[in-house]
C-alpha cells in the first residue's frame, strides 16, 4: 500500500484482506472510498463469495458492473425486476457462478438462464417464478439443438416450488439433470403418486442421487406413494407436510420401515429426517 511519502505501508495486502474479511458488506463499501488501492482490494472475489440483492426495486447498470467485478460464487436476485437482457449480460460474465437464486422473478427474465453459459451452476432457485409454464421448464432443462447434455447438467439442487410442474417436465428433469441431490417440488399441485414413481423408477438416475426431497403442499399425493421412497437409499430428508391426502400414520410407518431400521425420525407430522 503506497503512502504519501513514497514509502509502502508496513502491513501487506494479504494481512489487509484478513482484516477486510471481518467486515460487513456495508463496511467494505465504506473502505472502498478510502483510496484507489483499497477500492481494488475490497473487490477481491474472496470477500464477495455470496451477494444478496434480493427485493431490490431496481437493478441498475452500475450494480451489474459491481457484481461482475466481484465475481461471486452465489448470487441472490430473488424478487427483483431484473430484465432478460440484464441477466443474460450478467451470466455470460460470471463463469464461476455456482448458485443462482431468482425466485419470484418473471419467466421472461429467468429464461436468460437457458441462453447463457452456466456450466458451473450447482444450485438454481426458480421458486414462484411468475408466468412459468410446464413447456418453459422442459425447454430450460433440455439440451440445446445439436447437443446431448442438458443446460443444467451439473445442477445438484433445484428449487421449483409453486411452479406448474407436470410429469412431462419432470421426465425431462430426470433425464437431463441427473446429479440432483436436493429437489424442491413443494406446492406443485400437478405432482401425483405417478410423479414419485417416475422419480424413483429403475431407470432414473435420481433414484441413487437424491438425498433431500421437499413435497410439502402437493395435494394430489396419497399414502400409496410412500413405499416408493424406499427405492432411494440415500434419502435423508422427506418433507410431506401439508399433503392433505397423506396421513401422519402412513408417514410414521414409512419412517419405521426405511433402512437401516430406526434411522429415521419424525420430529413433525409428515417430516422424515435421518438421524445422525
Amino acid at each position: 500500500l503506497p503512502l504519501a511519502g513514497g514509502r509502502h505501508h508496513v502491513v501487506q495486502r494479504d494481512v489487509w484482506l484478513c482484516v477486510f474479511r471481518c467486515l460487513s458488506r456495508r463496511e467494505l463499501c465504506v473502505c472502498m472510498r478510502v483510496c484507489k488501492t483499497w477500492n481494488r482490494w475490497c473487490c477481491d472475489k474472496r470477500l464477495w463469495t455470496r451477494m444478496d440483492l434480493s427485493h431490490r426495486r431496481a437493478i441498475s447498470p452500475p450494480m451489474l458492473s459491481g457484481i461482475v467485478r466481484r465475481q461471486p460464487r452465489a448470487l441472490d436476485l430473488s424478487w427483483t425486476n431484473i430484465s432478460k437482457k440484464q441477466l443474460t449480460w450478467l451470466l455470460n460474465r460470471l463463469q464461476g457462478l455456482q448458485e443462482l437464486l431468482v425466485s419470484g422473478c418473471s419467466w421472461l427474465s429467468v429464461s436468460a438462464v437457458g441462453m447463457a453459459a452456466c456450466s458451473s451452476l450447482q444450485l438454481l432457485d426458480l421458486r414462484w417464478v411468475t408466468d412459468a409454464k410446464d413447456s418453459h421448464l422442459r425447454e430450460l432443462v433440455s439440451p440445446p439443438t445439436g447437443q446431448t447434455d442438458g443446460r443444467l447438467q451439473g445442477v445438484r439442487e433445484l428449487r421449483l416450488s409453486g411452479l406448474e410442474v407436470t410429469d412431462s417436465s419432470l421426465r425431462q428433469v430426470v433425464r437431463h439433470v441427473p446429479r440432483l441431490s436436493h429437489l424442491d417440488l413443494s406446492h406443485c399441485h400437478h405432482i401425483s403418486d405417478q410423479s414419485i414413481n417416475l422419480l424413483t423408477a429403475a431407470n432414473s438416475p435420481l433414484r441413487d442421487s437424491l438425498t433431500d426431497i421437499n413435497l410439502s403442499g402437493c395435494s394430489k399425493l396419497t399414502d400409496q406413494c410412500l413405499p416408493l421412497f424406499k427405492r432411494c437409499p440415500r434419502l435423508s430428508r422427506i418433507d410431506l407436510r401439508l399433503c392433505k391426502q397423506i396421513s401422519a400414520e402412513g408417514s410414521q410407518r414409512l419412517a419405521d420401515t426405511l433402512l437401516p431400521a430406526g434411522s429415521f425420525l419424525c420430529p413433525e407430522d409428515k417430516l422424515l429426517l435421518r438421524s445422525s
